[in-house]
Formats: C-alpha cells, structure tokens, sequence
C-alpha cells in the first residue's frame, strides 16, 4: 500500500472524460514523476488529488495512508500533509519572502527561513524583505515556492511542470530541492512531460489520455521520449512513421 493511492478514478470535465479508470499508487519517501502529452490529464490529476475547486466532481477514491480524504476540502487535504506547487508559482504583492516563508513553516525562527533559502540558492540578506511580486523572475518566484516546501515539510508534494519557464542554473537549484525534499522524508510527485525533469525520479508512470498506459523504472519510460509515444490500443494511436 503506498502513501497516497488513487482507486479507479474518473473524472469528466466538458462532457469529455479526463481521468480515465485511473488506479495509480505512489509509495512512501520515494521521487515518483507522471509522464505524458499535454492533455493527458497529469495536471488535472494532481488537481483531483489537490482538492481544487472544479476537480471534487469526481468518481472513485483517494486514499492517503489508507483513508479516504474524498470529503476533504483544500485546506484539510493541506493539514492532512498534501502540498501542490504549481506550475506558475502565486505572486503575492506587498507581502514579504520571510512572512511568505514563516506562513507554512513548521519552525518559524529567522533561522529555520533563512536556511531554506540557502538551500535554494537564495541570499537571506537579499531577499528576505523582498516581495513575493512580479520584480522577481520565474525561477526565483519557483525557488521560494521551494523554500517554502522545504520549511513546512509536507508528506506529499505535488510539483506539477517544475521546469516551466526558468533558466537552466534555476532548473539545477530545483532538481536539488527535489532531492532536499526526499531526503526530508517528503513523497515527491513530478508532473511533466521532460525528460530532465522524469530523471530526477526513481519511478514513473505514463499517462495518456486519461489512463496510465505504463510503470515502471524512469529507464523503462525513457522510451517514450525517444519515440514520442508509445504502443497503445486507443484510437488516436498515430500510424508508424507519424509520431507527431
């Protein structure tokens, strides 16, 4: 039994079903990523998990260390130990990156934030009296989001397209807040479709519409890089030679 289990899942948005049947597993103190096309219904899955208005109109179970968290609001999935990253991090105007960090920390000391900052490769002195605004850039708003994941120590986090928008020395800091994470304890999930990002996981699934189509190593699902897709039985399956 993993930490967070999902149980024949469906989920239908627009008269068009999103997730599919949808059983996946994710195990406890491990890197997992979720690989796909866009519209493979990753994001929306992390969403569902999530408890975001929009995504509670749903068929099946989600399980967290066994017990269903179905009834659970945002905010109780939150305190539950759920924490999801999106893939364009929040601004917050006129509010500080030290109250910012302090709101989820579980040790709220100058301290304890100014360290997560550091293993983010943020300078304290710099930044803490900054703004959670548009005056910083992709990846440093991505970076803080981070630091705030590494203070509150969540159970699970969900990072859903970690890689988005952000140079590759800001891609490196968060591959090695990834690793922060686990080594905390925290069950990480990936939610992408690169493959930079699918090999900082030790296990993975492929997702298309809607199902998983496959599991296993992050070796074993490289291949659907490399091919653009992989053997499958649905419809929409592209005739060999047209792998677009």
């Amino acid at each position: 039994m993993g930490i967070l289990e999902t149980r024949n899942l469906n989920l239908t948005m627009g008269g068009k079903q999103i997730l599919d049947n949808l059983t996946i597993d994710f195990w406890e103190g491990h890197v997992h990523a979720i690989v796909g096309p866009n519209g493979a219904g990753k994001s929306t899955l992390a969403f569902t998990i999530m408890g975001l208005s929009g995504y509670r109109d749903f068929e099946g179970d989600i399980l967290l260390n066994g017990r269903s968290i179905n009834s659970l609001n945002v905010d109780e999935r939150a305190r539950q130990g759920i924490s999801l990253a999106w893939q364009e991090p929040a601004r917050f105007e006129g509010l500080s990156i030290r109250n910012f960090l302090r709101a989820s920390a579980r040790d709220k000391s100058e301290e304890s934030i100014a360290e997560a900052l550091e293993k983010v490769a943020l300078e304290p002195a710099e930044y803490l009296s900054r703004a959670v605004d548009k005056t910083l850039s992709g990846g440093e708003r991505k970076r803080i989001e981070l630091a705030s994941l590494l203070v509150m120590q969540p159970s699970v986090v969900l990072l859903d397209e970690p890689d988005s928008g952000i140079d590759v020395e800001a891609l490196n800091r968060i591959f090695e807040a990834i690793q922060l994470l686990k080594n905390s304890g925290s069950t990480v999930i990936l939610i992408t479709h690169s493959l930079p990002v699918l090999q900082q996981a030790e296990h993975a699934f492929l997702m298309c519409h809607g199902s998983i189509l496959n599991k296993g190593t992050v070796d074993q699902i490289c291949g659907y890089f490399e091919n653009k897709c992989m053997s499958c039985d649905h419809k929409n399956m592209p005739d060999v030679g047209d792998q677009s």
